[in-house]
This record gives structure tokens, C-alpha cells and sequence, in this order.
């Protein structure tokens, strides 16, 4: 389906997210020419786990250590959820496709087999996940198998305090020490961030530094558990470099973001979507679409002032909800931002939320988004695709409650790749 012609794409992918990344990467592995646009995007908010479905229902607060039996009771009991729409095989061959492509980029995944692990997080909580970062997977084991355990914070690293972990732990992990640290050469400094760390221990002075400091505080402990800051790059150089030095094996715990595992996926996607040839336009947005006589979509991409126009047989639309900015909360309504589509929603911004704000039915602006059918296209108001070859995935979908339902990633790779498959049969 490649066309010659250099300003003219089978597939223009809207948004850098992880459903937008995903998108492009199924694209590009189909052989279809492809062009990327998007701000930095929600991935680089995400914990780094990769989520595919833990609670159902949510009302219930129903934990799955099965996540593939909690999809089959998601289809049948909400069929308008977009895993609905996606043949379950699908899905899995999404999830694995994805998990080779980072694994190649350096990134690499673990997990229980179909089973979903509990991951600590940064309150203390364990959190059901089906896909780990490999420097997680140790405080996945240490959670199962609570040996003695030294906690880390770092002083001036705000949200992220090992006293407040242990303490929410100590009753089923007794062995459970703390130590409240000075990262190397930051003492003078107010506050600290995960990325410079991350980024200065990339450098093996650096790790020296650090270890000299961590290392007084192991004596018992038989695994040290940290903030995500094993290194921006070369994660495994410098996880196995500090093992070394410390003499105990590490684990990453999850911070808030902008976090240093989302930026990891930042990065591994755009290394290795670059070497599959796929166009992309960082840090842009797009500023305009025309639909052309001849059933293409004209695309004009830029910061403020158009930069670049391209013409681009379909669009996957992958923008996001707010904080990617595909969807904008006005005074009075929700709106789609770049076609202005209909946005499923209360019909009163009264009913956006509940008065509890703990209420266990959920808010109702979670459920927001867009309404498609069964070939991920978005529906205009009549009820009918708004364009022949226009098409979303993501968190912009409605009826998504992911994040409470633990399944953002697994809905943003299966509603891509389901997009995908779509463009491909309607555009043959």
C-alpha cells in the first residue's frame, strides 16, 4: 500500500501515547506507510507497568489474578467496552507483539505466565499488573516472598517517602528496614528529580558514588527496594553495575509522575520505531484536516504556524483524554479537539461527577469518550462513521473506566491493533 509519493502515508497516527505508539508500531509492521504526530504524550505520566485488566467490577472492587478470565467477564457483562470489540486472540497476539518489539529495544518485560503479579507502589499498596518492568520483577518476588528488605528514599524527592511503604506493610513484612539518603552531590539542593538522577547514574562514577552511600545501610537486608532511578539508558548496565557494588539485588518501585520508566517507553518506542522507517513528528500538533475529493485526509502539522502538510490515505485518532488533550472539558460540555466529534457524556456538567467523591459506581466523566463501531470509527451524529477511514483507539474511547479498572495498556494496545486490522480490510 506504500505510496511513492514523500508527503503521502496510508496511515497518519494522532497522538504519542501508548495506544498512538502502538498504533504506529502495527502499522509499520504491516508494511503500511506511516507518519506519527503528537506532543510528548501520556506515556510518559504511566508507572511503566503494563495493566491489561485487574478489577471487574469496579463497584465490587473485584481482584483477577487471571486477567484473561476478567476480559471474557468484561465482554460479556459491558459490551460496549472497546475489549469487546477486539477478538480476544487478537489481543494476545497484540500484547506479545508489543512485548518482542520492546524487548528488542532494550526494554525488557516479565510476568507469571497468563497471571497478573502484585507490584509494590509508592503507597505502600501491592497493585495487580499483568506486564513488569524488568527492574521491578525483583520487588514482585520480595512482595511474594518477604525476606528482610531495606527501603530507600532519597532526601528531596517529593511523593515518595519508604517510611510511609513500610509502615503500610510491616503487619505481613516484618523485616522491613528504611533509610533516608542524600543522592550524590545534591545535599545543597531543596528538591530533586527522578529523571536527573536516572540520568546521572548512567555514568559509572556516579554508581560508585551512590554505592558508597547505599551500601552502609544493607547490613541484613537481602534486597534493596528504591524510587525508579536505575539509569535513563543502559538500565541493565547500571542495575547489574550497583548490584555489584551494593552486593544485594535492587528493585525499582514506581514513583509519580512524569516518571522514569514512562520516559524509558518513550524512548525504546521512538528508537525503534525510527529504524522501521516510520515518519514522525515530535512535538507538534495537528492544526487542521480537510477531507479531499479523492477520499484523502490533507493534514496540516505544527506548533503554532503550519510547519508541514501531509496527505495520508486514513488516521488513527490516538489523542488521548484531557491530559493528552484529545478530549477538553468546556464550562458546559466535553469536546473532541481535532474533529470535533460527538463525545458520549452526562448531558448536564452537574452529572460529571458524584457527590462522594470515593463513590464505588465511579464518576461518570470517566466513562466519557468517543462512541465507534465495530471497526474502532468514530460516530458522528447520527449514529453512522463520521469518515470511512478514520479510526480510534485509546483512552479517548468511551465506556473505559481504566484506570480503575487496571486496564489502560491492555486497552490502548488492543483498541490499536484492532484500529490496524480495520484500516487494513476497509482500505484494501
Amino acid at each position: 500500500m506504500t505510496d511513492p509519493e514523500s508527503n503521502k502515508y496510508d496511515v497518519c497516527v494522532i497522538g504519542t501515547g501508548m495506544a498512538g505508539m502502538a498504533a504506529t508500531l502495527f502499522a509499520a509492521n504491516r508494511d503500511l506507510s506511516t507518519v506519527q504526530v503528537g506532543h510528548t504524550g501520556e506515556i510518559i505520566f504511566t508507572s511503566g507497568l503494563l495493566d491489561l485488566m485487574g478489577v471487574h467490577p469496579v463497584n465490587a472492587k473485584h481482584l483477577w489474578h487471571d486477567p484473561w478470565a476478567a476480559i471474557d467477564a468484561v465482554i460479556r457483562d459491558l459490551p460496549n467496552h472497546p475489549y469487546a470489540r477486539v477478538k480476544k486472540e487478537d489481543i494476545r497476539t497484540a500484547v506479545e507483539e508489543l512485548l518482542a518489539f520492546l524487548n528488542d529495544a532494550g526494554l525488557a518485560y516479565y510476568r507469571r505466565g497468563d497471571h497478573n503479579s502484585e507490584v509494590l507502589t509508592s503507597l505502600g499498596t501491592p497493585k495487580p499488573t499483568y506486564a513488569v518492568p524488568q527492574t521491578m520483577w525483583k520487588g514482585v518476588e520480595a512482595l511474594a516472598q518477604k525476606p528482610p528488605c531495606l527501603l530507600l528514599d532519597i532526601r528531596g524527592l517529593k511523593g515518595f517517602s519508604a517510611r510511609q511503604i513500610a509502615a503500610t506493610l510491616q503487619e505481613g513484612w516484618p523485616d522491613l528496614k528504611t533509610a533516608h539518603i542524600s543522592f550524590p552531590d545534591t545535599e545543597h539542593l531543596s528538591e530533586v528529580y527522578t529523571e536527573h538522577m536516572a540520568s546521572a547514574l548512567v555514568l559509572s562514577r556516579n554508581r560508585e558514588k551512590f554505592a558508597r552511600i547505599v551500601q552502609p545501610h544493607v547490613n541484613e537486608a537481602q534486597v534493596v527496594g528504591l524510587p525508579a532511578i536505575l539509569g535513563l539508558y543502559r538500565t541493565n548496565e547500571v542495575v547489574s553495575h550497583l548490584e555489584q557494588l551494593i552486593g544485594v539485588p535492587m528493585f525499582e518501585i514506581p514513583t509519580i509522575p512524569p516518571s522514569v520508566p514512562g520516559l524509558r517507553l518513550k524512548e525504546a518506542f521512538e528508537r525503534g520505531l525510527r529504524l522501521k522507517a516510520v515518519t514522525y513528528f515530535s512535538q507538534k500538533r495537528v492544526l487542521g484536516i480537510r477531507h479531499t475529493a479523492d477520499g484523502f485526509f490533507e493534514i496540516i502539522i505544527g506548533r503554532t504556524d503550519t510547519e508541514h502538510t501531509v496527505l495520508s490515505r486514513a488516521i488513527i485518532l490516538a489523542s488521548g483524554r484531557f491530559i493528552g488533550g484529545g478530549l477538553h472539558a468546556g464550562r458546559k460540555r466535553i469536546n473532541e479537539t481535532i474533529f470535533d466529534l460527538p463525545v458520549s457524556q452526562p448531558g448536564h456538567r452537574t452529572e460529571w461527577h458524584r457527590r462522594d467523591f470515593l463513590d464505588s459506581r465511579g464518576h461518570p466523566i470517566n466513562q466519557a469518550g468517543l462512541e465507534i463501531d465495530d471497526n474502532f470509527r468514530p460516530l458522528n451524529g447520527s449514529g453512522r462513521p463520521a469518515f470511512e477511514t478514520l479510526f480510534a483507539a485509546g483512552s479517548i474511547l468511551a465506556h473505559n473506566d481504566w484506570k480503575r479498572m487496571k486496564c489502560g495498556a491492555g486497552v490502548a494496545i488492543a483498541s490499536a491493533f484492532g484500529a490496524v486490522k480495520s484500516l487494513i480490510r476497509i482500505c484494501q
